[in-house]
């Protein structure tokens, strides 16, 4: 049997239709959320405002939590739930909580609770210990980058 040949007209046809059936056929790409969670919580369920008044990460607990961007936030007391509604700005990790690192590089990535630094009075999160180095060795132009680079790396 032979197959058909393809003349111009039937290519320009192809051709037109192609992208409109690659459209139909594939999903949606969906924006990356404003704040890093997983299953709805925020930053691992660790309490943002206990890296400012303990210096160190803090497990949040499920009976003091509040919405905020889309996200569950979890506090370790009513107290940092308390200061965390009346200023969540001054709380909430950069960059949606986020890895800094990454989003100075141009995308995101997960972050570890216990890979963060607090500089110039705000909270950021690195993907573990290991990029929390390589983030320290230029934190002024890694902000820098992060804030140009924020937020339309969500949509990378």
């Amino acid at each position: 049997m032979e197959t058909p040949m393809l003349n111009r007209r039937t290519f320009l046809l192809t051709a037109a239709a192609s992208p409109a059936v690659v459209a139909l056929a594939s999903p949606a790409l969906a924006k990356t959320p404003e704040v890093f969670a997983t299953d709805g919580v925020a930053i691992n369920g660790y309490d943002p405002v206990a890296y400012f008044k303990e210096e160190t990460h803090v497990r949040g607990s499920e009976t003091f939590k509040t919405m905020w961007k889309g996200a569950e936030w979890r506090f370790a007391n009513a107290e940092n739930l308390a200061d965390f509604n009346a200023n969540p700005e001054a709380y909430a990790p950069q960059y949606g909580g986020y890895c800094a690192y990454a989003v100075a590089s141009g995308y995101t990535a997960k972050t570890d609770p216990d890979a963060w630094t607090v500089h110039d009075g705000k909270l950021y999160l690195n993907f573990n210990k290991s990029v929390r180095r390589r983030w320290l060795k230029d934190v002024p132009g890694n902000i820098a980058k992060g804030d140009a680079n924020w937020p339309s790396v969500l949509n990378a």
